[in-house]
């Protein structure tokens, strides 16, 4: 089996040298090991220092394109090249690479078809308790609509199948982390997780400027992502709120009216019909995202077929 190790870089030049040296040269099932960088507009010398450590491998963007352009670009580029498991670290050296064989092991083994590495952020010194919060709300909500049980959804170490990859379709422009999950879940894949400890922080987040900026987009991402896959959810739960909550004042003005004093409460009634309307707006919107998620899933087949012959699968 073949495995390619991707490191997505924003000039990390200081700390790529150790990202390098510590991946594994060998691995049980593993017959060829080989490590792709992804260059995004880094403006130092990152890509020097990859050619200096042997990578033969490099992809380069003429400007920066965003951590989910850079994990697509790498994912399709190890794919060309025969990858059977693609695994992904970052560059600023804050995952231990020599975990690399316990990540794929459960995949080298058939047991597992994604791998994401637990950094048990509740332990993590450098995390805020805001952050160890934010993580573990947000973990627990891409786990109920991935109907999957994982402690660390927003970790960027993880070990992918190449059986897996040709499932999912990588949409945002954010961060891939949360929408794979979800893709993974809804498609039956199936998805380990490996309890790791960090190696110490290195620098700040590039991906985001501030917490509440992550938790934004994270939970655009989420709902967007959920959305796709359970509109009849999401909007059926929408439909059924406005439904009992207009059933309230019209039931009042019914009440005023049949006591004849009706017309000094048509206020409810306007409300309640509001509310009436909005939930019948809900429910169209949701047969008409039932109808598109039809043509998504085949359109994502047809996709699928084209996958396996570009990458020869």
């Amino acid at each position: 089996m073949k495995l390619i190790v991707q490191v997505p870089c924003l000039n990390e030049e200081l700390t790529l040298a150790a990202v390098l040296t510590s991946i594994p040269t060998k691995i049980p099932g593993i017959t060829s090991i080989e490590v792709v960088v992804i260059d995004d507009g880094c403006s130092d010398r990152t890509v020097e220092i990859a050619r200096a450590h042997g990578v033969q491998h490099i992809i380069r963007h003429a400007r920066t394109m965003g951590l989910a352009r850079s994990f697509k670009d790498g994912i399709d580029y190890a794919l060309a090249h025969g990858a059977d498991i693609v695994v992904n670290t970052d560059g600023d050296n804050q995952y231990p690479q020599e975990r690399i064989s316990d990540l794929v092991a459960p995949i080298v083994d058939g047991l597992a078809d994604i791998v994401i590495a637990d950094r048990q952020t509740a332990t993590v010194a450098h995390f805020s308790p805001l952050k160890r919060r934010v993580q573990r709300i947000g973990s627990a909500v891409v786990s109920r609509a991935a109907e999957t049980r994982l402690p660390d959804a927003a970790s960027g170490f993880r070990a992918y199948s190449a059986h897996s990859l040709i499932h999912l379709n990588i949409i945002t422009q954010f961060s891939y982390t949360m929408e794979t999950i979800i893709q993974a879940g809804n498609k039956r894949l199936r998805i380990a997780s490996l309890p790791i400890a960090t190696n110490p922080k290195t620098r700040e987040s590039r991906l985001f400027r501030s917490p509440w900026q992550h938790v934004r987009r994270s939970a655009y991402a989420i709902m967007r992502s959920y959305i796709m896959f359970k509109p009849h959810v999401f909007f059926g739960v929408i439909g059924a709120l406005m439904f009992g909550a207009a059933a309230v004042p019209i039931v009042r003005f019914l009440t005023f009216f049949a006591r004849g004093e009706g017309d000094g409460h048509v206020q409810s009634l306007i409300l309640g019909s509001a509310l009436l309307v909005g939930s019948l707006l809900a429910l169209a919107l949701l047969v008409i995202a039932d109808l598109q998620r039809t043509n998504r899933i085949l359109l994502e087949d047809g996709l699928e077929r084209i996958k396996r012959m570009q990458y020869d699968r």
